[in-house]
């Protein structure tokens, strides 16, 4: 009679516990699998930024990252982890804290192409005496790995012979980024006098990143500061820490600064910034492999009207608002337009559909779309932007002349490769990368 209790409950348990989590299994892998197949015939599989690199070999298929992975970028497939949509991939990079076996690392390039990156030492410098590359441009992402690799240049910099002009710098950085920032920290600590000049406002590429958006998973430790605590923390919130340790620091810092050109002269660098003339021993560029938003380079453009990102889409209500793009950036940010009050927003695409952005941008999109909340205008582009309104193509053919208030511009960045090129910094393939599974 014990038996068969004991038979009666471990029945009980397979029937509750066991079937369950099979066919939970069974359908996660089922999904992953119709995910990949998906993606791959669409060409969408391979990620365009920073993305995790799977060791297959070294996988023991335990789920633990498709199960974090905020995106839905990872699945199970063949009993290893894959990724399934790899469009869908920001980097969050929690898939690589969570793997128990250290099966994931993070980089930049595909299997088959790999990325080029710009060659550089262990101190960071490149082939250029003086001249420092830190940060996504270099080749590794992160917040983390960016703040770590400008506090080591700061420290090289600071440990060479250095001879400046009475009136130059120790060093010019370039980037308000969580890199550039690190590394004025760390410069002003030594006592190496520096200066840094941002294209845009403090904080870099993390000003282009969707509101409330996670940007950190791990600790950091920044000089003069100390250590950041909060493994997790939001994009606003980060941001609100820059600001803080511009102003507690009086740091050095010149924003609305494109740095157009850099010369390397005998005692140093020049860089050149509108009818600005910065002279330094040595150079940090902490920019994103974003660079300048690209443009479209239609008659109107330069009107204070058309702009490049969305801050607070609560300062527009009641405005006519045309958003240029089919990306994650412009479908969020038309979709957050039209939810305020009287705005009236026109989505102008050169596609046919939106094949690269997120599931649930994908929904709000489409929703905004059928509730007329949003005007899509698909295979079309921007041919002028007027005073009072804006001329779009659609189909090589019909032209609508719609009244606008704003253009919203979400057309990609463009890398500062010229920059590179002009110094004479040397590329390389970044062999990690091109060879991950």
């Amino acid at each position: 009679m014990e038996s068969l209790a004991t038979y009666g409950v471990f029945l009980l348990l397979i029937v509750v516990v066991a079937v369950p989590y099979w066919i939970r299994v069974h359908k996660a892998k089922e999904h992953s699998s119709t995910a990949f197949a998906k993606s791959k015939k669409a060409g969408l599989g391979l990620p365009v930024t920073l993305h995790p690199h799977i060791d297959q070999a070294a996988c023991i298929g335990c789920g633990s990252c498709v199960e974090i992975c905020p995106e839905h970028v990872l699945g199970l497939v063949n009993g290893r982890a894959t990724i399934v949509s790899g469009m869908k991939c920001v980097g969050h990079a929690v898939c690589a804290d969570v793997c128990p076996v250290g099966a994931i690392i993070m980089g930049f390039g595909t299997p088959t192409h790999g990325t080029e990156i710009p060659q550089y030492d262990g101190h960071f410098q490149t082939n250029v005496r003086g001249v420092y590359i830190v940060g996504e441009l270099g080749g590794i992402g992160l917040i983390k790995n960016a703040v770590s690799q400008a506090i080591k240049a700061i420290d090289h910099v600071a440990s060479r012979n250095r001879q400046r002009r009475p009136d130059g710098y120790d060093v010019a950085i370039v980037g308000a980024g969580p890199g550039g920032i690190a590394a004025a920290l760390a410069a002003q600590e030594k006592g190496l006098r520096y200066i840094v000049l941002e294209q845009e406002g403090i904080g870099g590429t993390i000003l282009h990143y969707p509101r409330q958006k996670l940007v950190l998973t791990s600790p950091l430790d920044l000089p003069l500061y100390g250590r950041l605590k909060v493994r997790e923390i939001k994009k606003e919130e980060l941001l609100s820490l820059w600001q803080m340790l511009a102003t507690k620091f009086s740091l050095n810092i010149q924003i609305k600064r494109k740095v157009e050109q850099i010369d390397v002269v005998e005692d140093g660098v020049v860089l050149r910034s509108g009818d600005l003339s910065v002279h330094a021993s040595t150079v940090l560029l902490a920019l994103g492999r974003r660079g300048s938003p690209r443009k479209l380079g239609v008659p109107g453009e330069e009107s204070a009207k058309v702009m490049y990102r969305l801050i607070e889409a609560e300062s527009y209500t009641q405005k006519h608002i045309l958003v240029v793009g089919g990306g994650d950036s412009a479908i969020e940010a038309a979709v957050a337009l039209c939810r305020q009050p009287g705005n009236k927003v026109t989505l102008s695409y050169r596609r046919a559909e939106f094949v690269r952005i997120k599931e649930k941008n994908e929904k709000n999109i489409h929703n905004s779309i059928a509730s007329r909340k949003i005007t899509a205008l698909m295979n079309s582009k921007v041919v002028e932007i007027k005073e009072g309104g804006v001329v779009i193509q659609e189909n090589e053919k019909v032209f609508h002349d719609i009244p606008n208030d704003f253009v919203f511009v979400f057309a990609g960045g463009e890398m500062p490769t010229g920059l590179l090129s002009r110094l004479g910094i040397k590329m390389r393939t970044l062999e990690k990368s091109a060879k991950a599974a």
